[in-house]
């Protein structure tokens, strides 16, 4: 049996990871949101009754909620702890993601809020969720946090195939890797594994109501990324990704020198 902690669990793969380590019955899966009732009630009519699932309120831009949050998961899991923190919320802006860099030019008072918002959600409140949670990974069996990022955050990756698009998302996952280093710099003499997985490239809808002008954008983009890896045929599912996710974590532990690192869904550097 494991104990789970997962971030981001309305939508998603954030509902897939719930979803799947759930059909476990023995395991214990604490899912954190930031609208709980809502929540509760996809899991209600989607997932049935599930009593090894519990939600929690928590928002990464709420410091206050986290450790609430915290002190909830405290009292349910008792001394068994936290096995696994998966670090899965994040915010994806819209302003950036479709054109080159120099379309923020005159995008002054945009592009400062969204940065803000950005860095919070998937930086800063990263930063806050792994403090509150070290205590419980301590306890648990398999001490490991994991932090979903994303592969446009490759430095090698953008430089290679020209990525322009995104350069406030992909910075914040940049930085929420070199977050997780810094604690695999501080905890690994302590056995816990941190490690940053980027989840593939991952239908889930987030484009849907796309303009025709943003579509080009992103079909650019797309494009970039089959020259690439001319096997790339395209987004993959939640299913998908979450199998291969949950496949590397579990391979993955600090004497085979995974403390730190920041690696794909195929457990390497090839990001699709």
């Amino acid at each position: 049996m494991s104990v789970y902690v997962v971030t981001g669990v309305s939508k998603g793969i954030g509902f897939e990871f719930l979803r799947q380590l759930s059909e476990d019955k023995d395991n214990l899966v604490i899912g954190l949101v930031r609208n709980k009732a809502a929540t509760e009630k996809k899991v209600a009519a989607e997932l049935g009754d599930r009593p090894n699932v519990h939600i929690l309120h928590g928002d990464l831009t709420n410091y206050a909620s986290l450790k609430e949050a915290t002190a909830e998961t405290a009292k349910i899991v008792g001394d068994r702890g936290v096995d696994y923190l998966v670090a899965n919320a994040g915010l994806v802006p819209e302003f950036d993601a479709y054109g080159p860099v120099s379309a923020l030019a005159d995008k002054i008072e945009e592009v400062d809020a969204g940065a803000a918002e950005t860095f919070q959600t998937n930086v800063t409140g990263q930063l806050h969720l792994f403090n509150l949670f070290v205590p419980l990974i301590k306890k648990g069996k398999a001490k490991k946090v994991i932090a979903i990022s994303s592969g446009v955050g490759d430095i090698d990756l953008t430089n290679q195939c020209e990525i322009d698009v995104g350069p406030i998302y992909a910075a914040s996952k940049a930085a929420l890797n070199i977050i997780v280093a810094k604690f695999n710099a501080e905890y690994k003499k302590e056995g816990i594994l941190f490690l940053s997985i980027s989840p593939g490239l991952v239908e889930v809808g987030r484009y849907a109501n796309a303009t025709p002008e943003q579509v080009n954008g992103l079909m650019g983009f797309v494009g970039k990324l089959a020259s690439y890896a001319p096997h790339f045929k395209g987004p993959i599912t939640p299913e998908e990704s979450v199998k291969a996710v949950r496949s590397v974590w579990e391979k993955a532990s600090i004497e085979e020198g995974y403390g730190g690192a920041f690696i794909s869904h195929l457990g390497n550097k090839q990001w699709v």
